[in-house]
């Protein structure tokens, strides 16, 4: 497994290519939750009420990560006072195993050192396994709730040194 094979690219959350991932991103967590295809209007549904708009200058950024120069996977950091929240993190299943999810958290983890973040957090589902072992793996560690996100059912944080 190698992340070199990976370039990331701060892109806005409307560009063609990012509204693609985050598509996608919606629609596996909409299948995966409910355990079946999403159904017409629930990604749209699910993105309206979770909109990716602030994942853009000055309240946020969303990396759009290329693999063999198609758009494999995306990221996003939400700039709080003092640290970042982590969000979006999905990889095409194509690129899943080749290093991209963790040259994604390497490439938040330097812009959120650039912005003066000293903390990156972020919350996630208890079926999301795969995610939570991936910053398990990467030095995030369970932390306490720090919000009350309707979904959220585990919370990470991982000091930057």
């Amino acid at each position: 497994m190698t992340t070199t094979d990976w370039a990331s690219v701060p892109t806005r959350p409307d560009r063609p290519e990012a509204r693609a991932l985050l598509e996608a991103y919606f629609e596996e967590m909409v299948r995966r939750y409910h355990g079946r295809p999403a159904r017409p209007g629930e990604v749209a549904a699910a993105m309206a009420e979770d909109p990716s708009d602030d994942l853009a200058a000055p309240t946020g950024i969303l990396l759009v990560a290329y693999r063999d120069g198609a758009p494999a996977g995306c990221a996003g950091l939400r700039f709080r006072p003092g640290w970042a929240e982590l969000t979006r993190v999905y990889v095409r299943p194509a690129h899943r195993g080749h290093g991209g999810g963790a040259a994604l958290l390497a490439a938040v983890a330097s812009l959120a050192r650039a912005a003066g973040a000293d903390r990156i957090r972020l919350d996630t589902r208890g079926d999301l396994v795969e995610a939570r072992a991936l910053y398990a793996r990467h030095g995030y560690r369970e932390i306490p709730a720090y919000n009350d996100g309707v979904y959220a059912e585990h919370w990470f944080e991982k000091l930057l040194s």
